[in-house]
């Protein structure tokens, strides 16, 4: 019977906004012109980075890195969204929803561990100058990135596997926008703890353990910059940092939010889950991706002038 009960669900309900048509139309335009600048600002790093020879730089090239996974990660979620907005017909595969689940947990896993490389860079930039060459050198960074990639990989799918695993009988409607992993994970009529705790382990190594460097970095960074004597000093070993700072405090901030907020037992697989909570989770996966390279180039002197530099060369070629 469970092997019949698996097999006739053979696609997923993706509930989303169903029932406010309005707010539909709203946010698909308001989601599309989000999309755009992600795809714009991040291309724009990315082209920059690689183009001109000032950026080629460790944290340059983690940079471009974290502008390819935002673009990979939205395009995940984002392009099936917006035509669930306009279509009445909001569903989406059981292989396209194991696609969604692989591609979007990788790329977010990713994430954590590169911004985690990211700031023990920083770290070494500030607290180790003269030695920065050596430490951070290209056999270390690009291995750094390398890892980082493998690690969201793996995990990603150690879990898909795991869930898709599992038999899922009449409760195809996924309370959700996307194939999110958890939101998956609770339609199945079977024992998931064995699931959760995979999910936790992962959690901690993956998550809180690149969350605990970019600490323990950072506690290392002030305290150096604190014994710097004159305030220009300050100000500029500050202004290295200060734009990844920004970037991991609203990442981390809004899964803290999301995740670790009060919710009753059944919130993930209930009709009452309140549609504040659907649109948040949304616009966590747009508004990351889409604030990085504003944060970058509005923050930092290095990109603006790259920026200067290839627009210039450009138009004054001809």
């Amino acid at each position: 019977m469970e092997w019949e009960n698996q097999t006739i669900l053979v696609e997923f309900f993706l509930k989303g906004l169903s029932g406010y048509p309005k707010l539909e139309l709203l946010f698909f335009v308001l989601i599309l012109i989000m999309y755009v600048v992600i795809l714009l600002g991040n291309g724009t790093l990315i082209l920059i980075s690689v183009l001109d020879s000032h950026l080629h730089t460790p944290m340059y090239f983690f940079l471009g890195n974290l502008s390819f996974l935002d673009i990979c990660y939205t395009t995940t979620s984002i392009p099936s969204t917006l035509v669930s907005f306009l279509s009445e017909r909001k569903t989406i595969s059981f292989s396209g929803c194991a696609v969604q689940m692989f591609l979007g947990l990788a790329m977010g896993t990713t994430e954590c561990v590169l911004l985690g490389m990211m700031a023990f860079d920083r770290y070494v930039a500030i607290c180790n100058p003269l030695r920065y060459p050596v430490i951070m050198s290209k056999d270390s960074y690009v291995p750094m990135a390398t890892g980082s990639w493998f690690a969201g990989v793996i995990n990603s799918a150690v879990q898909t596997a795991f869930v898709v695993q599992l038999p899922f009988c009449r409760n195809n409607v996924i309370n959700h926008f996307s194939c999110e992993i958890l939101a998956v994970m609770k339609l199945a009529c079977a024992d998931i703890s064995g699931n959760e705790f995979i999910m936790l382990v992962a959690t901690t190594l993956f998550t809180l353990l690149p969350l605990l460097l970019i600490v323990i970095s950072y506690s290392l960074i002030i305290s150096s910059i604190l014994k710097i004597r004159t305030s220009e000093g300050r100000s500029k070993a500050f202004s290295t940092c200060s734009a990844h700072l920004t970037v991991v405090i609203i990442f981390y901030g809004t899964i803290l939010f999301m995740y670790m907020k009060p919710k009753s037992k059944e919130t993930l697989n209930s009709d009452d889950l309140d549609a504040t909570d659907k649109l948040i989770s949304m616009f966590y996966g747009v508004m990351t991706p889409m604030m990085n390279p504003l944060i970058y180039s509005l923050r930092n002197k290095d990109v603006k002038e790259a920026v200067k530099h290839l627009f210039s060369r450009r138009f004054f070629s001809k």
